[in-house]
């Protein structure tokens, strides 16, 4: 398994430790640590490095550039005193795995969970977090997703803005504190995915620019910063690093790709195939996912080669979100306004087919049809961080919706065959708003707040009787603490029985929707109904033929023939006839009975 990396301390076998840092905008460098500094040796193509006889854990440390200013590491694995602080020089791998066996699951299991580990929690640590693992896995979710934990500027935030991406933040606890969550998930039959961002640094703490503007391209920006030179090679192999970190050093089960449609490459091969194809090669003992978040719809990240393989498992489809809220809250404005349109039409589209609009190749390839992609090949979700946070108040959807509609969508969502995923709190029901914060000062945090106004309106926009007023300053400290999950009432009737139906649910799945996934091909889906409100689907996949017929309106409507076995009804089992308002039947055909109809 590789383990090599030119960024961050390297411990070697004769008890030495070598620093290094790429700087070739400096003429000198010297090592700073405990209080001494060392000069460092200048080596080929802006790289410097020096090797201590010793390795002094825990020592603080950082780089002294050639004008006196003091540098943390980029690479730093701990920052126990925020961006501006040293790093801290933690020792190899010692902690204590107890789960050594666990291997991983198969995609096709993956039923998501996403959560921010600060407002997950009234602590808002990993330790704190471990005491809810086990529920959610009796619930029959099978990964943790993680909101960015990349060191990022302040003590709050949601952590696009990361600027150290070795060193997981300060404020959830230390790297063993995460190896320990991991280690606890693990137990409980639980993958964990940690959500990178490697289209930009965040605008405060990064320090790159002053010893090696090369890092970064000054033309054609991010929305959000500077474009990253990934054509440089000390760039590639600051990210490759990172990849195999999280993977190796926290055994993470997977990575999810923010915003890859920002990642720009000349280089060959692209940053994102070589991503893919370093974590294939290192991971042959485990099963390893990487996941996109591809708003260009680039299915060429998705498709399979001559050989079964694909660089990603899976993309973030928001598409079927941005129907789907459509389709249940009338809000067509902002990103929602390409789907005013028979908006149901448009959710069983993105059922049948995935992507709704053509997208643009990512690393160059020609965009494949849509109807070679397998459904697994997306991750579908009723909301996730993005929509909720975004809106002007954080509110969650199930909060503006009638229940018969909000159990309807989660049916759909549960009971179709792309990867589901449920956004922290939404499986009891909370209460609790979930809004943008972050922990700035001054000119960018009052540019933060105007940013708020904006992003609101492109998420649905002001309730009724709210305005621009009403949008809290994400760097109010208050902003955050409300935000965080209240689990002191979750034996509330009405939650208690979403729990149970949500559970039912995810066993449906587990039972018969599942086994027909594994190794799924194309989407073979077939729209059976005209009608943009029956949302009747077939899927032709491996084990044979699932039947989605949900009911969308306020009137039942005919069953129609030609169905399966039947795995799950909204209510009980009646006449196969009609499907009942606002419910959801499930049929599967095994594809015995396929082939069987196919010879007669």
């Amino acid at each position: 398994m590789m383990r090599a990396c030119s960024w961050g301390p390297q411990f070697c076998e004769d008890g030495s430790t070598v620093f290094r840092l790429w700087a070739p905008a400096e003429s000198t460098l010297k090592l700073n640590i405990d209080g001494r500094q060392v000069a460092m040796d200048r080596q080929d193509d802006g790289w410097f490095a020096v090797r201590l006889d010793s390795q002094p854990v825990g020592a603080l440390y950082g780089f002294v550039l050639a004008d006196g200013r003091r540098v943390p590491d980029p690479a730093s694995r701990f920052q126990p005193l925020g961006v501006d602080g040293p790093s801290l020089l933690c020792g190899p791998d010692c902690f204590a795995w107890r789960q050594t066996d666990w291997c991983g699951r198969p995609w096709e299991e993956a039923v998501f969970y996403e959560l921010h580990v600060g407002t997950f929690t009234r602590d808002g640590t990993y330790d704190a977090a471990i005491e809810h693992l086990p529920r959610l896995a009796e619930m029959g979710f099978t990964a943790i997703e993680l909101m960015p934990i990349a060191q990022f500027p302040g003590r709050w935030g949601w952590g696009y803005d990361g600027v150290f991406h070795f060193a997981p933040h300060n404020a959830y606890g230390t790297p063993d504190d995460l190896r320990g969550f991991v280690d606890a998930a693990h137990k409980c039959g639980l993958m964990v995915f940690l959500d990178v961002v490697y289209n930009h640094f965040g605008p405060d703490g990064n320090f790159l620019p002053h010893y090696a503007p090369g890092f970064f391209h000054s033309e054609n920006p991010t929305p959000w910063g500077s474009r990253i030179a990934f054509d440089e090679p000390a760039v590639r192999s600051y990210f490759i690093g990172n990849v195999l970190h999280w993977l190796q050093e926290y055994r993470f089960d997977g990575l999810r790709l923010d915003a890859v449609d920002q990642i720009v490459d000349v280089g060959t091969p692209h940053i994102l195939q070589e991503i893919s194809d370093t974590v294939h090669a290192a991971f042959t003992d485990r099963q390893v996912h990487l996941v996109v978040e591809n708003p260009g719809n680039g299915g060429d990240l998705l498709v399979a080669d001559e050989t079964g393989h694909r660089l990603f498992a899976a993309d973030w489809n928001d598409e079927f979100h941005h129907a789907l809220h459509v389709a249940v809250t009338g809000e067509a404005e902002g990103h929602y306004a390409p789907y005013k349109e028979r908006p149901w039409r448009q959710v069983k589209q993105a059922l049948a087919e995935g992507y709704l609009n053509k997208g643009k190749t990512t690393i160059g390839f020609v965009l494949p049809h849509p109807t070679s992609l397998p459904p697994t090949a997306f991750v579908h979700f009723l909301q996730n961080h993005d929509q909720v946070g975004n809106r002007a108040l954080g509110d969650r959807l199930h909060a503006s919706l009638e229940p018969k509609v909000h159990r309807l969508l989660t049916e759909i969502l549960f009971l179709s065959p792309q990867i589901p995923l449920v956004f922290m709190g939404d499986e009891h029901l909370s209460d609790r708003p979930f809004r943008f914060f972050a922990d700035y000062t001054g000119d960018l945090a009052a540019d933060i707040h105007r940013n708020r106004f904006k992003e609101a309106e492109n998420f649905g926009g002001y309730p009724a009787g709210a305005g621009p007023k009403d949008i809290l300053d994400p760097n109010d400290w208050t902003t955050f603490t409300g935000s965080k999950l209240d689990w002191t009432n979750l034996d509330v009737p009405e939650r208690e029985k979403w729990r149970l139906f949500m559970t039912r649910l995810i066993e449906i799945r587990r039972r018969s929707v599942v086994p027909l996934l594994a190794n799924a091909q194309g989407y073979a889906a077939t729209m059976i109904s005209e009608t943009d409100t029956e949302l009747f689907i077939d899927w032709r996949l491996n084990g044979g033929l699932l039947q989605l017929r949900a009911n969308a309106s306020d009137e039942p409507c005919a069953l129609g023939a030609g169905l399966g076995d039947l795995v799950y009804a909204s209510g009980p089992d009646g006449e196969r006839d009609v499907v009942p308002a606002w419910s959801t039947l499930l049929f599967v055909r095994p594809s015995v009975n396929l082939r069987d109809e196919a010879r007669s």
